[in-house]
């Protein structure tokens, strides 16, 4: 099938939206008004109202055709190239795009794609269309409080009775809306017995199934986006089990390049931007001052420099295709960005930001200065990205490993 040219397309997605959605206003640039936060700081029935206004989005664009644009047609995809989702991200930024969450774009664009690649045919007709469509929300089950970096060091085990079931046991931490969400994709050691890449196993995990509790963990910001999810004695049906036995690893690392993706690309707002830098300097009467033009100046370049590497790598990922380490090219772009942003910010403030004065757009940047550092950590330490990037971009020799052998062999196993 023949794929419509991009720029004919992008009218009609033009057209589209505009039945959809508002146009975008004027940037506003003080206050929480801003979204200065990194990580969502509200309460919890403020949260659920906004889910359901993402979902609202999320389930007209589904039914439009404009859901995983990439995917291929026979995985429940739209079949379409980079090229297409470049043009319907800039349509998109002129509208009031509803402000996604965590839960929103793990469930849409990891869980949902995971499930699209390695699922049956069943599972995609049962839980990938509604994860690609948010009828069911799902949460990411990866990282544990010893596995968050060294993710194959995973401890939570999986073992499989004679009946099939699979009965899971363990912990896991940093969960983003696991208090909302109905699944979670969850990574399990199946056999220890071999190297710790090789022993995983991927499941859909109900998240109201017996033996699973929920934990939010308190953001030194105030709010509670994180949560640590205990799971006693969980009994999970073997047609939960994503992938085929000890295929874990590909689906994580599959998902993760997902996730790198997700985190260094996109329209979703995160944090403070040089916008809104800019317009306080402006407001406290310092661009004058050579040094802070300077400053300046090296934050709208690096800011451009982002904006043309995410175009480029969108540009040149095979349509469709499983996206590869350059994704951790923009996701550590976009972290560095997040750092500088604040520090920036905190410059032109000085004392200001030590304390609420009521001055508008100076103490709110603290939601900023707070949440920033967590995104150095979340998806994928800017440490893994610049080993992923040595290794596998610049083809740079690997780290020396000594950990090539059984995991039951590894100390503390």
């Amino acid at each position: 099938m023949s794929q419509p040219d991009p720029d004919a397309w992008r009218t009609q997605v033009r057209q589209w939206l505009a039945t959809v959605l508002e146009p975008a206003r004027a940037p506003e640039t003080t206050g929480e008004a801003a979204g200065l936060a990194v990580f969502h700081n509200i309460p919890e029935a403020e949260e659920r109202l906004l889910l359901e206004r993402c979902r609202a989005y999320q389930r007209a664009r589904f039914d439009a055709g404009y859901q995983a644009l990439t995917l291929p047609r026979d995985k429940g995809g739209a079949g379409l190239t980079a090229a297409h989702v470049a043009a319907f991200a800039q349509e998109e930024s002129a509208f009031e795009v509803p402000p996604s969450t965590e839960l929103i774009s793990v469930t849409v664009r990891l869980v949902a794609m995971a499930v699209s690649l390695f699922g049956t045919a069943e599972q995609r007709h049962d839980y990938a269309h509604a994860f690609l469509r948010t009828d069911l929300l799902a949460c990411q089950l990866f990282s544990e409080p010893g596995a968050g970096s060294d993710l194959a060091a995973l401890r939570t085990r999986a073992r499989q009775e004679d009946g099939g079931d699979w009965v899971i046991d363990g912990q896991k931490v940093w969960t983003s809306g696991a208090q909302f969400a109905d699944y979670g994709l969850l990574l399990a050691r199946t056999d220890p017995d071999v190297v710790k890449q090789a022993g995983i196993t991927a499941f859909l995990v109900p998240m109201d199934a017996s033996g699973v509790e929920v934990r939010p963990i308190r953001q030194m910001s105030g709010g509670a986006s994180f949560n640590e999810v205990f799971l006693s004695g969980v009994r999970v049906p073997d047609r939960l089990r994503i992938g085929r036995p000890g295929q874990g690893w590909e689906v994580a690392t599959t998902t993760l390049g997902f996730e790198r993706t997700a985190s260094g690309s996109g329209n979703r707002r995160k944090g403070g931007t040089f916008t809104d830098v800019l317009a306080l300097a402006r407001s406290l009467g310092r661009t004058d001052d050579p040094l802070v033009r300077q400053r300046l100046a090296d934050l709208y370049v690096r800011t451009a420099l982002r904006a043309a590497t995410v175009d480029r790598v969108a540009r040149t990922s095979a349509s469709g295709g499983r996206p590869g380490p350059e994704a951790s090219l923009t996701k550590l772009m976009a972290s560095d960005l997040l750092i500088r942003t604040g520090q920036v910010a905190a410059e032109l403030m000085g004392a200001r930001i030590c304390a609420d004065t009521g001055e508008p757009g100076t103490f709110a940047w603290t939601q900023h200065l707070l949440g920033a550092p967590g995104y150095r950590l979340a998806g994928g330490t800017d440490q893994i990205q610049r080993n992923l990037i040595g290794e596998r971009v610049l083809k740079l020799p690997p780290e020396p490993r000594v950990d090539r052998v059984p995991f039951s062999q590894l100390s503390g196993n």
